[in-house]
């Protein structure tokens, strides 16, 4: 079994999270920028947060077998703190590197407008660069934000077939498949999507345009989470075809529209600008 988790936070996980991930099929993922936990003071804490991104978390990554993808963007939340604002404008510098495949997280939060500005401002961006853009639908009003956000959307000069709206659920899922948008569901312990309601979700709506992540990050979640729907899948009568079609072939779909996926997980050899993930060295 081979799984492509299209939404997950690794800079929040343990090198033991990549092994676990590997050892259940993981071999590619892709790692939207979000924000930190805690208020940002200053938009140099981004750049080396993209510089991250784009360099040791790859490198983590493939010492474990698994091809790492980022997107960049000024996240919703942060794009009410005026103090961000100046990160949209160095974008453009990041947004051009081989292994950013879209433009992300991007979308609303509290559905202010700062966030209308960020979000067609990045919009444009990725129409500019020729990328996809991941959206994150807020978790508070859910579908009034899914509404307005198609809506910005359309108004955009951004296809919607380049664009996933991710974060979705049993109110959403039909509003976002008819915009001719994708649909990104995350699976977690507690809240938001689990295994089972996915699987029923597969049942009512189909596989096309519809990716699964595990979207983990500081809270309580877990990376495995997409391992868990492939096997409900099957266990619900779901063929291999279709756990490799949700959970492989539609993230490669989306993501490949960037023309920048490389799923090549060879090592990136045993330091990183002189560090190893080893403690100590060998």
């Amino acid at each position: 079994m081979r799984i492509f988790d299209p939404h997950i936070h690794m800079t929040s996980r343990t090198t033991d999270d990549y092994r676990a991930m590997y050892e259940a099929g993981v071999r590619a993922l892709v790692e939207p920028s979000f924000w930190l936990g805690q208020p940002r003071t200053s938009p140099d804490s981004f750049y080396d947060y993209f510089d991250a991104l784009l360099g040791w978390e790859p490198f983590r990554a493939s010492q474990y077998g698994i091809a790492h993808h980022c997107t960049i963007a000024l996240n919703p939340k942060e794009a009410n703190d005026p103090r961000c604002a100046p990160v949209l404008d160095a974008l453009p510098r990041y947004l051009v590197k081989d292994s950013v495949v879209a433009v992300g997280e991007i979308g609303y939060d509290s559905m202010t407008p700062a966030e209308d500005l960020a979000l067609a401002a990045q919009l444009q961006l990725a129409s500019d660069h020729q990328l996809p853009a991941l959206v994150h639908t807020p978790h508070r009003d859910k579908l009034a934000g899914l509404r307005r956000t198609i809506d910005v959307v359309r108004e955009s000069a951004l296809a919607p077939e380049l664009v996933l709206l991710d974060h979705l659920n049993e109110t959403t899922v039909r509003t976002a498949l008819d915009s001719g948008c994708w649909a990104g569901f995350s699976i977690y312990p507690d809240t938001k999507m689990d295994e089972d309601r996915m699987v029923t979700m597969l049942r009512e709506h189909g596989t096309d345009r519809i990716l699964v992540n595990s979207a983990a990050d500081w809270g309580r979640s877990d990376p495995l989470k997409t391992r868990a729907v492939a096997d409900t899948m099957l266990k619900a009568g779901f063929d291999e075809d279709d756990v490799d079609k949700v959970l492989w072939r539609n993230p490669v779909a989306f993501y490949g529209q960037s023309g920048r996926l490389q799923l090549d997980t060879a090592a990136n050899g045993s330091l990183h600008e002189g560090n190893s993930i080893l403690r100590g060295g060998e």
